[in-house]
Formats: structure tokens, C-alpha cells, sequence
């Protein structure tokens, strides 16, 4: 642990398990104060494995402080109680890291969208509305002691097909969210970046993985960590450049080698840009 975030604040949305959980992990890593949001409260509650309780204690044992809060992102109130909570108790908040979302069991089965369910379509509610209401009651507090960053994961999705039209505005969405309040936050100091994730090894993706071993041999060995972007997101706040990227939409592999910056397992994961496109960055012009 560097310590690099000690006396920092930060909030991690749907963090129970996957990448928000490594995000909330390796900010921890850096001595980051992470208040850890979901609804998983009881181990077994959830399909797969994984609880706010668990993930603070991660955070807590890397050496950060871990704070669990339940809190259903599809509920304003809840969200609201949140960031007065994180005022009361901390003063400022210097990272918002919103990746709650709703993953449909659905998601990766082929098929036309509407031969799918219609929940699917929650993922623009958790996901995409959640991220907005999220950063409105962060924004405050950032702009205030002018400094903060608000960090969305996102992916090719927002480039290519990649499960189905529900999930791929979700993506195209926050990447828009990033570019758009960049410009609001731009007299405060404050930067807002989406980052495209890769292939990460979690859970469900072990799960996938093993429902289909030939299809996807070799994938589990080129995946990052969700750790990875933990480390990226710490590294970003600390750069001195840091507004120079306001704005944009970053591939985390490709921000990672600018960095210097190799996964836990010491391997330097690959951008997946040739086979599935980059972003499209914001245009200059500013309508009012």
C-alpha cells in the first residue's frame, strides 16, 4: 500500500461483488476511506457470492477504512441518505465511483431483444438514471472545496454490439454523463471520466467461463483484475494533469500502459480497441 488516498474520500456504488467490489478494494489499498453501497446484506441473498459487509472488511484488511451502507440505487431517498451520511461523518467526499448497475440473468443469452425479458430494461434505471442521481448529490460537495473526481465504468459495449440494445445505452449514456458534466465542473476543479473495462475476472464471468470452456479458452488468462481499475481510478486522482482528462472516455488498458501501471498479477492487460473499437471523444463546441 502506497498510501496515496490516506485522508481521502470515497464512494463506490454496487460494490458487493465484481468490479465494484475491486474498485473498493484497491482504493482501499491507497488508504482511501470507502463508504461501500449495495443491497446485499446476508451472504446467500444474492445468486452469486458477495455482501457490503464483506467488501468493507476487504477494504478495512488493505488498508483503508470500510464503511457498508445499504442502499437500493433504484431509490432516490436512499441514495440522498447516503451523501448526508458521507457529509455528517466526513466533511468532503473526493471520489465518486458510480458502477451500480442491474445485470439481468438474460443479458448474454442470444437472441433478439425482444425475445428476452423486458426487466432488461432496468439497466437504464440502475445504471444509467441511478449514475446521474448519484453524481447530483456528490457534485455539491466536490465543488464546494473545489477538487474531486467522479469516475464511471463503462465499456466496448458503447462502441459495438455487446449484448443487446438496453445494455449498449446504458454505456453510450454514462460515457455521455462524463463528457457532459466535465463541462459543469470544469470552474470547480472537479474532472468526471468514463472507463471502458475490459473482460474482468469475477464470479459471474468464471461462471460464464465455465458454461462454455472452448469458447472462451484463453479469455480468463487476458482478463483484468477488478482491482485494475480501483488502481487506475487512485491514479487518475492523483495525477497532476487530472483535468486534462476531464471529459473523456478512457480505455483502462490503454490509460494503464500511459501509466505505467501492470495488473496485480504483474501482466499488462491488452486493449481490446482493434477487435472492438474506441470512443468517440466530445466535440469542442458548447450549446447552451
Amino acid at each position: 500500500m502506497s498510501g496515496s488516498l490516506k485522508g481521502k474520500v470515497a464512494v463506490v456504488t454496487g460494490a458487493s461483488r465484481g468490479a465494484g467490489k475491486g474498485i473498493a478494494i484497491a482504493l482501499g489499498m491507497e488508504g482511501a476511506t470507502v463508504y461501500v453501497t449495495g443491497r446485499t446484506l446476508t451472504e446467500g441473498a444474492a445468486p452469486l457470492p458477495g455482501t457490503i459487509t464483506a467488501t468493507a472488511e476487504a477494504v478495512t484488511a488493505a488498508g483503508g477504512k470500510g464503511i457498508a451502507v445499504a442502499c437500493d440505487h433504484a431509490n432516490d431517498a436512499d441514495v440522498k441518505a447516503l451523501f448526508e451520511r458521507v457529509k455528517d461523518e466526513q466533511g468532503h467526499l473526493d471520489i465518486l465511483v458510480n458502477n451500480a448497475t442491474v445485470i439481468h440473468d438474460q443479458l448474454i443469452e442470444k437472441g433478439p431483444f425482444w425475445k428476452k425479458s423486458l426487466d432488461l430494461v432496468d439497466i437504464l434505471d440502475v445504471g444509467l438514471r441511478s449514475g446521474y442521481i448519484a453524481s447530483w448529490y456528490a457534485a455539491p460537495l466536490m465543488a464546494e472545496q473545489k477538487d474531486g473526481l467522479i469516475a464511471f465504468t463503462s465499456s466496448f459495449g458503447a462502441s459495438c454490439y455487446m449484448h443487446g440494445p438496453a445494455y449498449g445505452a446504458q454505456k453510450v449514456g454514462v460515457d455521455k454523463f462524463a463528457k457532459d458534466m466535465a463541462v459543469d465542473f470544469k470552474p470547480y476543479n472537479v474532472a468526471s471520466v468514463s472507463i471502458w473495462m475490459g473482460m474482468l475476472r469475477t464470479d459471474r464471468t468464471r461462471r460464464v467461463m465455465d458454461s462454455e470452456p472452448e469458447k472462451y479458452a484463453g479469455f480468463w488468462d487476458i482478463a483484468e483484475t477488478p482491482e485494475f481499475t480501483g488502481k487506475l481510478i487512485a491514479a487518475l486522482y492523483n495525477d497532476p494533469k487530472r483535468q486534462e482528462k476531464s471529459g473523456q472516455v478512457l480505455i483502462g488498458a490503454e490509460l494503464a500502459e500511459e501509466y505505467g501501471m501492470p495488473d496485480l498479477d504483474g501482466k499488462q492487460p491488452p486493449s481490446h480497441r482493434p477487435m472492438l473499437g474506441g470512443p468517440t471523444q466530445a466535440h469542442p463546441a458548447i450549446v447552451e
